[in-house]
C-alpha cells in the first residue's frame, strides 16, 4: 500500500522543530555520507529516544519525495507509543490480567489494521511491536483498524527477546499461534496473564520466540488450506482467549 505523502515529513528544520515538539517517529531515513550539524543532531536525537533510523543512498531518498529532502526523511506516527516495562505493572496495580498481542514481522498494513482493531474488541492491553522489520503505524494503518490504534495502547521494542523474557518475569503465559504445533488451540489454557505471538505473512512466529513460547497454539482446520491470513488467525486466538475468561467468570 502506497505511503501518503502526510505520513512523512522531510528537510533538516522540519524534522528538527518535530522534534523538539514531541512529535512521535516510526523511522528515519538520512542520506548515508552526507555530514552536516544539523543531521548529526537528527541522528543523535534518534538513537537517545530509541527511534529506529538507517543511513540510505540519495536515490532512496528521491524515490520517497522528489521535492527538496535535504538528505532527512522522517516517518511521523499517528500514535504514542509506551514502554512495555512501564505498562505492565499498571495494568496489574489496575487489578487485572494483562493481554498482549506481539506482532512478529507484520509487514502488510492492512493486516497490523486489522490485527490492532480486532485485539482492541477483544480488551487487550496493548499491541508490542518490534522496532524494525514491521509495518509502520501510518494513516493508512489507523484507516483499516477503524480508529483502534488511536485507543489502544502501542508499545515499540528495540529487542523483542528481552521483551518475551521481561513479560515472562511479569508472570505472563507466552503463547505462540503456529501450524507446527502438535496440539490445538482449544487444548490450551489461556485464562490468566497472556502474551499471544503472531508470526510474520511469510514464515510465521520466528524459531527464537516459539522456543521462548509456553504454548504453541495451533488453529485445527479441516478443510484443504494449510494456513490462515495471520489477521483472522488473530480473530480466532484472541476470542479464544476471551472465551475462556468469560468461562472462568474473570
Amino acid at each position: 500500500m502506497e505511503k501518503s505523502a502526510a505520513d512523512y515529513i522531510f528537510g533538516l528544520h522540519p524534522v528538527l522543530e518535530a522534534f523538539e515538539a514531541g512529535k512521535e517517529f516510526e523511522k528515519l531515513f538520512i542520506q548515508s555520507g552526507l555530514r552536516s550539524p544539523q543531521l548529526q543532531q537528527i541522528s543523535k536525537n534518534a538513537r537517545e529516544l530509541g527511534i529506529p533510523f538507517q543511513f540510505v543512498p540519495l536515490e532512496k531518498l528521491n524515490r520517497i519525495t522528489r521535492k527538496n529532502h535535504q538528505g532527512v526523511i522522517a516517518y511521523v506516527s499517528p500514535v504514542s507509543y509506551q514502554a512495555i516495562e512501564q505498562l505492565i505493572p499498571m495494568i496489574y496495580e489496575a487489578g487485572r490480567m494483562p493481554f498482549i498481542v506481539i506482532l512478529d514481522r507484520i509487514t502488510d498494513v492492512r493486516n497490523l489494521g486489522a490485527i490492532a482493531r480486532t485485539a482492541y474488541a477483544a480488551g487487550a492491553d496493548a499491541l508490542l511491536l518490534p522496532s524494525r522489520g514491521s509495518a509502520l503505524i501510518t494513516g493508512d494503518a489507523l484507516k483499516t483498524s477503524a480508529g483502534a490504534l488511536s485507543h489502544l495502547t502501542v508499545c515499540r521494542s528495540e529487542n523483542l527477546k528481552t521483551s518475551i523474557d521481561f513479560l515472562k518475569e511479569s508472570g505472563l503465559k507466552i503463547a505462540a499461534v503456529s501450524e507446527k504445533s502438535s496440539s490445538s488451540i482449544w487444548e490450551k489454557d489461556l485464562e490468566g496473564p497472556v502474551a499471544l505471538i503472531l508470526g510474520s505473512e511469510e514464515d510465521g512466529v520466528s524459531a527464537a520466540y516459539l522456543q521462548k513460547a509456553d504454548v504453541h497454539l495451533k488453529i485445527p482446520m479441516p478443510g484443504a488450506m494449510e494456513s490462515l491470513n495471520v489477521s483472522v488467525a488473530a480473530g480466532i486466538a484472541c476470542f479464544e482467549i476471551v472465551r475462556q475468561r468469560i468461562a472462568a467468570g474473570l
